[in-house]
């Protein structure tokens, strides 16, 4: 798997969070290469593709011969989407749908076959995205650690396999670093919510809510892509 577009990610997200918390000020500049490089503990290019990323979206601009500094207008929601981020909206579209129709049907298979052990994992992996929401701290890794943990309960290797090939990339707002509101407290608790009903549904060995419930889940969040599309 190409880890450096996630790593770029997580500098990213980073450095953003700083911005609009206020930790990093309008007009100050930003740490040197070298020293985002130290503190992230990643290399000069994958400082440089997080740096390129947050200048697209409007976060930061370059001043000729002292480097980078963060800009004194933030971009809006709209606007803060890179130009890779929205050449990325189609593929992230067909993921969805791809998604909808794997793990609707592994949502209802797990219902029926999980057992306490792979319902305990599906559950804890919901609570620590919740726990991480509330800290935030990022939750794309374990948001992905929740749908393979209700594949594996299928205790079908194929489902398995084909979620597992596209790795936590296949979490829409991992594509998206300087999308604000994909990172919000408030949409990540809904999320949250969603998984929870999935969750329920599998728990009450209820098959066909399990399935409506993931693809309620799958289908909102083709929703919000497909209105970034337009």
């Amino acid at each position: 798997m190409n880890r450096r577009p996630r790593l770029a990610h997580a500098v990213v997200t980073d450095l953003r969070r700083q911005i609009e918390t206020g930790l990093l000020q309008p007009g100050i500049q930003l740490p040197t290469e070298p020293q985002l490089e130290a503190h992230f503990n990643v290399s000069r290019t994958v400082v440089r593709e997080a740096i390129a990323e947050l200048r697209a979206a409007g976060f930061v601009v370059p001043i000729q011969g002292k480097g980078m500094f963060v800009s004194e207008a933030m971009p809006s929601t709209v606007t803060a989407l890179s130009a890779g981020e929205i050449k990325s909206i189609p593929q992230t579209l067909e993921m969805l749908e791809f998604r909808t129709a794997l793990e609707g049907e592994a949502a209802a298979i797990a219902a029926y076959r999980r057992s306490a052990s792979q319902e305990d994992s599906i559950r804890a992996a919901n609570e620590e995205m919740r726990r991480l929401a509330e800290a935030g701290e990022a939750t794309v890794d374990v948001d992905f650690d929740f749908h393979m943990a209700i594949a594996r309960a299928t205790n079908n290797s194929f489902f398995v396999e084909a979620l597992a090939r596209f790795g936590a990339r296949s979490i829409p707002r991992s594509q998206f670093p300087t999308l604000v509101d994909a990172t919000t407290k408030k949409y990540l608790l809904g999320v949250i919510d969603e998984h929870s009903r999935i969750v329920d549904a599998i728990a009450d060995q209820q098959p066909e809510a399990a399935r409506l419930a993931m693809r309620e889940h799958l289908l909102g969040s083709q929703r919000r892509y497909r209105q970034l599309a337009r």
